[in-house]
């Protein structure tokens, strides 16, 4: 899979509900996800709050506008427009943004004893999502 795919799956596991920590690279300790209303550093801290927006946010909508990707071997880079949209449970809101996405993908390493052919999975090391206006 490539990053664009990678990319691409996490919208729609972010549409389905499914979990997002997975995306994010485990083992680095500087991985750093900003979003609208927060910012996260460290995989404990984003899986956290990720599974803490699965538990209070439903229906969510997202639909990509120009997505832009490139890959140099085991990095990778994009940006997006992404319209938005989601229902806080806690409070019974919906809300809808047009926002800007742009991070950085790692590869993962290949374990030992893998061949060449096999690669790893890409996974964000770096993710940020705003919108010009107040959440």
């Amino acid at each position: 899979m490539g990053a664009r795919s990678r990319i691409e799956a996490y919208y729609d596991a972010l549409r389905d509900g499914d979990p997002l920590y997975s995306y994010f690279a485990p083992d680095a300790d500087d991985v750093v996800k900003v979003g609208i209303s927060e910012r996260l550093v460290g995989y404990e801290e984003i899986e956290a709050g990720l599974r803490e927006q699965t538990r209070t946010t439903a229906d969510w909508s997202v639909e990509s506008h120009d997505l832009r990707v490139r890959e140099r071997d085991r990095h990778a880079w994009f940006a997006d427009r992404v319209s938005m949209a989601w229902t806080d449970l806690d409070r019974q809101v919906r809300f809808e943004f047009e926002t800007r996405w742009s991070g950085t993908l790692e590869r993962e390493r290949r374990a030992a004893g893998e061949s060449e052919d096999d690669v790893g999975d890409w996974r964000f090391v770096g993710m940020h999502v705003s919108t010009g206006r107040e959440f």
